[in-house]
């Protein structure tokens, strides 16, 4: 499965993949998810690419995305994909769920994980639910990533969010 992350508005050719509509403060974004890889807009500089290795729920629903936009190393992206294959996967579990995808980078080094909610509240429920906790307990001890491999990450890594229209 693929994801395209397009400046809006997208060209007509798309419209016919199941996409959404992100809208934040700044900009507004089509992303569109194709079991094929769509190569004739790969090419433009203004669209971001990424293939999903893992996946859960639903890509329609919510009406909000959180993008954890993640720089790793070409070294790093065996163990930061395991890493995230082997996760909790608690998150499926909240209220307000509604699909994850976790995407890699076919065009630079950031990863992305996509998650998709009814409402931001429901996104805020999760980040102070136990599930949370437990999800992300080991993210600054030895036993994480950022302590283990350093240099796995080349900058710090953001967070964007949008509500879906």
């Amino acid at each position: 499965m693929y994801i395209y992350l397009v400046p809006s508005p997208a060209p007509d050719a798309l419209a016919a993949y199941p996409h959404l509509t992100l809208r934040s403060e700044d900009e507004v974004r089509i992303a569109l998810e194709s079991s094929e890889r769509l190569v004739n807009i790969e090419s433009d500089d203004h669209v971001a690419a990424y293939e999903a290795f893992d996946a859960a729920g639903s890509w329609t629903g919510g009406g909000f995305a959180v993008l954890n936009n993640i720089p790793v190393t070409e070294d790093g992206r065996g163990d930061f994909e395991e890493r995230f294959k082997n996760r909790a996967r608690k998150v499926e579990e909240e209220p307000g769920f509604v699909g994850i995808r976790v995407l890699r980078p076919l065009k630079d080094d950031t990863y992305v994980v996509l998650t998709l909610w009814q409402s931001e509240e429901h996104f805020k429920g999760w980040q102070e639910s136990q599930a949370y906790s437990h999800a992300h307990r080991n993210r600054s001890t030895s036993e994480g990533l950022t302590a283990q491999k350093p240099n796995m990450f080349p900058r710090s890594s953001f967070v964007t969010t949008y509500t879906i229209t």
